[in-house]
């Protein structure tokens, strides 16, 4: 299947419980690579990788006996097994590096790149390649309902998400390279939005063909092969309609009508990743009919419009929105769903980003009825008292905070009404705690 063989010997993952981390381990585990790793905490992930017979250390005080080092940007430089792997001359690769020779060992590559819709398109784009029989590996920047972070069918193709923070997207060099959107994220890594946007101009210089979105003023002015769209571009979703949110449409391929689409979840957003990987697998030679089939399997990914459970009979719906415009679409589709209000629990996702869109997410949630922030999730940062949750919430006429899962339940029983929906927002890991306060 591989072009190009990976180092030879065995791989360690430090810091194997993520997402990203266990795909690729999982991955390399099928190309018959020895591989183990370790995490500072035990989860879904960690439990997962251990039933498929990866080791996994809970812990930093392991010795790594492996040839290869993993790690990623969340790793402290200081990090006792990562300073021990340095001085015992392993050879150390990020997982920018790990993924983009992974993707160099394919033929063919697909990433999808983009603040928003990454996760969606590309799980879109592996249930087509399901539909048509063809062959191809997927590593996804979250969990599809079906396909999970990683699935494989093996093939010449490698489908991807690819990812803007610390620019590891440009370690991927791709047959058909998507460009979402352009909004500025990740204010840790990019001063301002002409430096983000120099990055997706790179990142597309690196594709022989591009996907962009025509309603993004930026991506539209990079050379491309096809565009999509709601307002513009080659593929566009005409007679838009919905029932409970869940929306149908007719594709449209420069004005001709190709088919029609019913997707099977509810959100407006996913009308445009849906364009998306219609516009993406229209250049890799798939039938309307194929497109089709494999849009309309698609039955969503994990904590992107999901709904968990109930409290006190009140449905709970999470959502990984953690950016201003992820968060007011995600309420959109919220508000006509619910019959009663829309109460809001949101945890802020690091404290640069919060701090940067301070005023976007004050109007944002101004907008809901008594919010409740959930102390921020700091991820790699160290704390910054003017991005913290309670610094945002202080900026909320009626707004309210919560520290601990008992003042999060304390906090949703004030007001709640049988008819209301509860909306839980964030990237870190209030999906967790709030796990834990359900009926």
């Amino acid at each position: 299947m591989l072009q190009n063989e990976l180092p030879h010997g065995g791989y360690y993952f430090i810091g194997i419980g993520g997402v990203s981390m266990s795909a690729l381990s999982r991955l390399l585990k099928d190309l018959g690579y020895s591989v183990r790793g370790s995490d500072m905490q035990a989860g879904r992930f960690t439990e997962m990788l251990r039933k498929e017979g990866i080791f996994v250390h809970i812990g930093d005080e392991e010795e790594i006996e492996e040839e290869n080092v993993v790690y990623t940007g969340a790793i402290a430089e200081d990090h006792p097994q990562l300073r021990r792997a340095r001085l015992a001359g392993k050879n150390l690769i990020p997982r920018p590096k790990l993924l983009g020779m992974i993707a160099d060992s394919f033929p063919h590559v697909v990433s999808v790149a983009g603040c928003h819709g990454k996760t969606s398109t590309s799980s879109m784009l592996a249930h087509i390649f399901l539909a048509a029989k063809r062959g191809f590996t997927c590593h996804i920047g979250g969990e599809d309902l079906r396909l999970g972070n990683y699935f494989q069918t093996g093939g010449e193709y490698f489908l991807t998400e690819a990812c803007e923070f610390q620019k590891s997207f440009l370690s991927l060099k791709s047959e058909i390279a998507v460009i979402l959107n352009t909004d500025l994220d990740h204010t840790d890594c990019y001063k301002d939005e002409d430096e983000l946007f120099e990055a997706y101009r790179m990142f597309a210089a690196k594709a022989r063909k591009l996907v962009v979105n025509a309603d993004d003023v930026r991506a539209r002015t990079l050379p491309h092969s096809i565009s999509f769209g709601l307002y513009g571009g080659d593929i566009r979703a005409e007679n838009l309609k919905s029932v409970g949110e869940k929306y149908h449409f007719t594709v449209t391929e420069k004005g001709i009508p190709l088919v029609q689409i019913k997707l099977a979840c509810a959100g407006k957003v996913l009308v445009l990743d849906a364009l998306a990987a219609f516009a993406a697998a229209r250049l890799l030679g798939f039938s309307a009919e194929e497109i089709k089939t494999g849009l309309e399997s698609f039955r969503g990914v994990g904590r992107r419009f999901e709904t968990v459970g109930s409290f006190q009979g009140v449905p709970v719906i999470c959502d990984y929105a953690h950016h201003p415009r992820e968060i007011a679409a995600v309420l959109s589709t919220a508000r006509n769903i619910c019959f009663g209000t829309v109460r809001v629990v949101f945890q802020p996702h690091t404290y640069t980003r919060t701090r940067d869109f301070m005023e976007e997410f004050v109007s944002v949630l101004s907008s809901t009825e008594r919010p409740i922030l959930y102390k921020t999730f700091a991820a790699r940062e160290q704390f910054d008292p003017s991005g913290s949750a309670y610094a945002l919430v202080s900026r909320l006429k009626d707004g309210v905070y919560a520290q601990t899962a008992e003042q999060l339940r304390s906090r949703l029983q004030e007001r709640l009404e049988p008819s209301d929906l509860i909306l839980v927002l964030g990237a870190g890991d209030i999906f967790e705690t709030v796990k834990t306060i359900l009926d």
